[in-house]
């Protein structure tokens, strides 16, 4: 790590104030004739180049780079609710298989909870190699401070290079709790992993409200963690088990908490557009919400799923679980019609891998045709009426 350091027997009151007025992200404090740096700092050296001379320095640490022999293995967690396993935990087993075939990894699994070893058979069915099971009654739900001593008790024994697990919103209490114990770094929400033949996890995800793809390695620290989205990846096919389930003893692991779970409440069902099979997305080239009622035809004659962009759902048109993108659900159907959307990237990063697409938008240059199957260009307003005439056509036939 790098930081500033202030010798502060160069510093007066005009010193300080030049350093003040230099500094764009305000981090320095001058107080009782001491001048300090504040948590703004964003190490960007314009104190060093272009204050006084000697008064800030920029202190380097050496760092120690690790032995990235001593690490192997990509782990999985299965992320688990009442005795279920998340999908998502089985698509990253597919995923990670297909990294290991770069660095030659073995790909594990981790269970905790309580009477859950059917998951850790369930897992085997993938093709992992070993699955790791935590099971004790202290594990029967889901608690972030317990299960993170699992965590980091499995990993101290076994030492694996890369752990990946789902961006749900266990995942999202679980991940940071989980590399800030094992001090590493972690890439949240990738929409592409990748994996160097030296065992380095490229970590791909839409950064700068998606205006860049942003690559990032953990190159000089292990375990590598990355937590990715449902429907990102595919589930692999079921095989022949052949790896191991290994049984953890639980007995040495710290099981004290602060958290007291008081009552469990089951969240009542709702339907999740990330299981829909065939969706109409809209979005904000439609005026006004009265006249969503132009896909109900199209929507009727598909028995399709309605989303949305976020704009609707700011504009309050739509309830949150229903808008498709990074900031929403990823959607993967057998069919989606895009209708009047702009195309950002956070949008068609969330949406792309569905087996059909239809686009109908009036800007030639909208980068959703890039990537659908078939396209319209026109306005909604022309495109959609002709098509319900069309629909109520051949109703008539």
């Amino acid at each position: 790590m790098a930081y500033i350091k202030v010798d502060n027997t160069k510093v007066n009151k005009e010193v300080a104030q030049k350093l003040i007025k230099i500094c764009p992200f305000n981090a320095f404090e001058y107080d009782d004739e001491m001048l300090s740096i504040n948590a703004n700092c964003r190490i960007c050296k314009m104190c060093v180049r272009k204050g006084p001379e000697g008064v800030c320095t920029l202190i380097e640490e050496e760092r120690k780079k690790i032995d990235k022999t001593q690490y192997k293995g990509i782990l999985v967690y299965i992320e688990q609710l009442n005795g279920k396993a998340h999908p998502v935990s089985f698509e990253l087993i597919g995923k990670a298989k297909e990294l290991a075939q770069v660095s030659k990894d073995p790909v594990f699994a981790l269970v905790i909870g309580n009477q859950v070893e059917h998951l850790a058979n369930e897992a085997l069915t993938y093709g992992v190699d070993k699955v790791y099971l935590y099971d004790s009654p202290l594990y029967e739900h889901f608690n972030v401070e317990r299960y993170t001593n699992v965590v980091e008790a499995c990993f101290n024994k076994h030492k694996f290079s890369t752990i990946l697990l789902g961006s749900t919103p266990q995942g999202r209490s679980f991940g940071p709790r989980m590399a800030a114990r094992l001090r590493t770094g972690l890439t949240a929400d990738c929409t592409k992993l990748e994996m160097d033949t030296n065992g380095d996890l490229l970590q791909i995800r839409p950064a700068f409200g998606g205006n860049i793809m942003a690559k990032i390695r953990t190159t000089n620290h292990r375990p590598q963690m990355a937590t990715v989205r449902y429907k990102i990846f595919k589930k692999p096919e079921a095989v022949k088990p052949f790896g191991q389930l290994i049984k953890e003893d639980v007995k040495g692991i710290n099981d004290h908490t602060f958290i007291e779970i008081l009552e469990v409440l089951n969240k009542p069902k709702s339907k999740d557009i990330s299981e829909s099979e065939i969706l109409i997305c809209v979005g904000r080239a439609f005026k006004k919400q009265a006249d969503l009622q132009l896909i109900e035809p199209l929507r009727k004659r598909l028995n399709a799923d309605v989303a949305c962009t976020r704009p609707l759902i700011e504009n309050g048109w739509f309830d949150a679980r229903y808008q498709v993108g990074l900031s929403g659900r990823t959607v993967k159907p057998k069919l989606i019609i895009n209708i009047g959307i702009s195309g950002a990237v956070h949008y068609i990063e969330g949406m792309k891998d569905a087996e059909m697409i239809i686009t109908i938008n009036n800007d030639p240059n909208n980068k959703l045709f890039n990537i659908s199957h078939y396209s319209i260009l026109g306005d909604l307003y022309e495109v959609l009426p002709r098509l319900n005439d069309l629909l109520e056509g051949e109703n008539h036939v």
